[in-house]
Formats: structure tokens, C-alpha cells, sequence
């Protein structure tokens, strides 16, 4: 959702960034287009203001006019800044209480609450025995999707019972999270769609039932200034702990996230990056401001990695092309591994240098769709002919064309491409002396089993 004000940015960045001095006038010029392209992408105006204040205070200092690569020093000085805004580091759960810790989700209906809370028990599972309970008796079968989620993830969900009250499910998840052994309770509050009297006394009353460590408020980004709105009156009658950003992925203008944080003073604790139950990270302020401005996060892009990539499937998928033995099945299993991470696009805006390619990349063809179309190809063989590509001529390109709902050229892309990085492999597994740095190389690197790690490429 941060495209449109990179892009602008990156743009302001760039005029200053190649001059090797800068006077007032060009610090005053590029403020300006800071502004505006803060302003266009929703930042309410008060932040707008405060932020370019702090900004141009230190642009104008003299560590800026007198260093070596002054514009260099004014995007480091927007990145602290920007840095600053967002919150800083120390946004992780508070859940040092004596057990059951119970986390209250609180927020308006549609904005993604009920996904949000299976989200943070899914995240929580693997150090905590975690309750969900849905306290949403007004919503139709909010509870039964809670309940879903919770047998998706694994992990226990309060039994439904039918008219009962939320202060009374909050009573009952209080018992069974003592009685039960579980080290987080997570309630699932009632939405509504817009604030009123009866939802805030509701939601105050089970806070004070249940005194949670944390009240998370599920705000989406696709509010725009809305959203700070939302989380001011919640804040001011509820009382906050932290935020719950949602549809990050989506194509609103970002200022939520840049102004939230300073209008209800509170952090933003996670991000929700799609839909899927996986598809949600913790909010790190640096690494925010570091794709913003176009520099990408690799720290996150490793990170994910670790996570969603087999460790001992990419080791071996390494030995075996160091070997120079690489074929039609191994590159599906790349292609596997590249879409476990998330869409083609938010990998390449994490990667420093890349980011500001992104738009073009995407409108060269390469994409998700191109990594699916792939897939079907291979898909459309049979296993004789994954394993020995060779055999591929004219009547079986046709036949695999015709199951993959493609265009025989589109199959010869694909071989194409596995011949370009069968070659790269077989080379490298004749640098004999270099076999042994590699695979080492290839242990460290969490990208190993996939395009861009022992290849160095994309296959595409």
C-alpha cells in the first residue's frame, strides 16, 4: 500500500541525492514535495507539519551542509524521523501476567477482527496454550468462523452456547482459561459499524471483567483518516495498548499507518499482509520506514524465510545442484518454496535496490501469475518428462500446452528457462575447489532452496 509514496519519495530523493552541495532552496524544495506526497497519501495534516518541522530543522544544521553526500544525509534524517513517527521497536506482546494472560481484540465490524485474533494465536501457539473466545453474539455465525479458525490453526476455541451474554462468555472463558491450564485467553469483541454508546459500554464492562494486558484495536488501513478517528474514541473511552493494521497489502494511501500512532498515541503491534493465516508480522518501526523510502527490509525478507522454507529440503535441493543434478521437478519445487513467501511483489520490495523496480517488473509480465503458469506446465508432464526434459519435442509440447490451458510458447519459456539454470548449475558444480565455500554459503543463506539463492536468479 506504500507504492504511490514511495514512488513520490523516491522522486523528491533523487534531485537532491545527485547534487554535491545543497543550498537552503533545495532543502526548502525538496520539504515541499515531502509534503505533498505526504498529504496525497491521506497523513493527517498535524503529523504532516510536525514531521516536515523536525525534518527541516535538522536538513538545515550544519552536519547536512558540510557532509560529503549531503543528500544522503537528508534521507537518513527522513528515515529517523519517519522512524520515529511510526513508534519505535519495543512493540511486542506484553504477556508477563500470571497466567491466563487475556488479550481483548476490540474494533469496528468489517475491519478484520475475528481473522486478527486466529492470526495472533496462530503466531502465539508455539510458546503458549492459547483459548479464543468470540464474544460476538450479534454478528450471524461470528462465533462458528472463530471456532473454524481456531480448528484450522489448532488450538482451543470456547464451546458455543446459544444466548448467551459477552460478559457471561467472558466469565465462562475466564473459568476455563484457569481450569484449562492456557497461558493466553484471546477475546473476540462484538463490531460494530460505526461507534455507539451501547458497543463502547459493552466492550468497557468486559475489560473490566476480564482485565486484559492488551487491548488490540483492529483498525483497516483502507479507512484512510477515518481510522485515526476510530482509534482516538476507542482509545479515549476504551483505553489502548496497541494496534492492529489490517490490509496492508491493499492499494490504500498509507497515512493510517504513518498517523495513527501520534493521534492515539499507542503502537501499532502487527501488520495484517493478506488474508491467509500466516499472512501477518510484527510491526518493526525501522524496517516500516526503510520500505517506504525504498531501501527495502531484508532483515524481514530473511526472517520470513527461516520461517516458511524447510531448512533440510533446501540443503538438499543445494547438494544436489552443486552436483549439477537439476531438473524439471526441482524447479517446481522452486517455484513452491518462492510462492510460500507471499506475492512476487512484496518479496521484491524488500530487497535494497530492487524495490524502486518493482512497478516495472510487475508490468514486464513477471509476477504471480507467471509463477502459476509455470507451475501448470510442469504440472501438465508426467513425471518421466519432469525428470528428463529432453524427451520434450513438438507432440509432447502440445500435449502439455493443451492440459496447462497455455500456448506451446509458453512452454518453451519454461524449458527455456530450466535450461538456462540447468547450465548455471552444472557450472557450478564443476568449480570443484568452490563446491565446499558454496555449500557452506548455502547453509548460512535461508534463500538456498530457492530461485536466487544457489542460482542467483529468478527462474523466469
Amino acid at each position: 500500500m506504500f507504492d504511490a509514496l514511495t514512488d513520490k519519495l523516491s522522486s523528491a530523493f533523487a534531485k537532491i541525492t545527485s547534487r554535491g552541495v545543497l543550498n537552503e532552496k533545495d532543502i526548502d524544495d525538496a520539504m515541499r514535495e515531502i509534503r505533498i506526497a505526504l498529504l496525497e497519501a491521506d497523513v493527517s495534516l498535524p503529523v504532516v507539519k510536525s514531521f516536515i518541522a523536525q525534518v527541516k530543522e535538522q536538513a538545515l544544521g550544519e552536519k547536512v551542509v558540510k557532509s560529503v553526500r549531503p543528500g544522503q544525509m537528508v534521507v537518513k534524517i527522513v528515515h529517523d524521523e519517519l522512524t520515529k513517527l511510526l513508534g519505535d521497536d519495543d512493540n511486542g506482546l506484553k504477556l508477563n501476567a500470571v497466567p491466563p494472560a487475556c488479550i481483548l481484540m476490540v474494533g469496528l465490524q468489517g475491519s478484520g477482527k475475528t481473522t486478527s485474533s486466529a492470526k495472533i494465536a496462530n503466531k502465539l501457539k508455539k510458546q503458549k496454550k492459547v483459548l479464543l473466545a468470540s464474544l460476538d453474539v450479534y454478528r450471524p455465525a461470528a462465533q462458528e468462523q472463530l471456532a473454524q479458525l481456531a480448528t484450522q490453526i489448532g488450538v482451543a476455541s470456547l464451546p458455543i452456547v446459544d444466548g448467551e451474554q459477552p460478559l457471561d462468555i467472558t466469565r465462562r472463558a475466564l473459568k476455563e482459561g484457569k481450569n484449562g491450564g492456557y497461558d493466553v485467553i484471546i477475546l473476540d469483541s462484538a463490531g460494530r459499524l460505526h461507534i455507539d454508546a451501547d458497543l463502547m459500554n459493552e466492550v468497557i464492562e468486559v475489560k473490566k471483567l476480564a482485565n486484559p494486558v492488551e487491548t488490540l484495536l483492529v483498525a483497516d488501513s483502507m479507512m484512510g483518516q477515518d481510522a485515526c478517528n476510530v482509534a482516538r474514541e476507542f482509545n479515549e473511552k476504551v483505553g489502548l495498548t496497541g494496534i492492529v493494521l489490517t490490509r496492508v497489502d491493499g492499494s490504500s494511501r498509507a497515512g493510517a499507518a504513518l498517523s495513527m500512532k501520534m493521534v492515539a498515541n499507542v503502537a501499532i503491534k502487527f501488520l495484517g499482509t493478506g488474508e491467509k493465516i500466516d499472512e501477518f508480522e510484527e510491526f518493526h518501526a525501522d524496517r516500516l520506514a526503510g520500505r517506504i523510502l525504498g531501501q527495502g527490509d531484508v532483515v524481514s525478507l530473511v526472517e520470513k524465510t527461516i520461517e516458511k522454507i524447510d531448512k533440510a529440503e533446501a540443503e538438499q535441493m543445494a547438494q544436489k545442484m552443486l552436483k549439477g543434478k537439476f531438473d524439471l521437478e526441482d524447479m517446481l519445487a522452486q517455484l513452491r518454496q518462492v510462492q510460500k513467501l507471499g506475492s512476487l511483489g512484496g518479496i521484491i520490495g524488500m530487497i535494497p535496490g530492487l524495490s524502486k523496480f518493482k512497478n516495472q517488473i510487475e508490468q514486464s509480465g513477471i509476477g504471480d501469475n507467471l509463477i502459476k503458469k509455470q507451475e501448470a506446465v510442469i504440472l501438465s508432464m508426467t513425471k518421466e518428462e519432469r525428470r528428463h526434459p529432453d524427451i520434450i519435442k513438438a507432440s509432447r509440447k502440445k500435449r502439455i500446452a493443451a492440459g496447462a490451458g497455455v500456448d506451446v510458447h509458453e512452454v518453451n519459456k519454461v524449458l527455456k528457462s530450466y535450461e538456462q539454470m540447468s547450465t548455471m548449475m552444472k557450472r557450478m558444480g564443476k568449480l570443484g575447489g568452490m563446491q565446499g565455500l558454496a555449500a557452506k554459503m548455502m547453509h548460512k543463506n535461508p534463500f538456498g532452496g530457492f530461485p536466487g539463492g544457489a542460482g542467483g536468479r529468478f527462474p523466469f
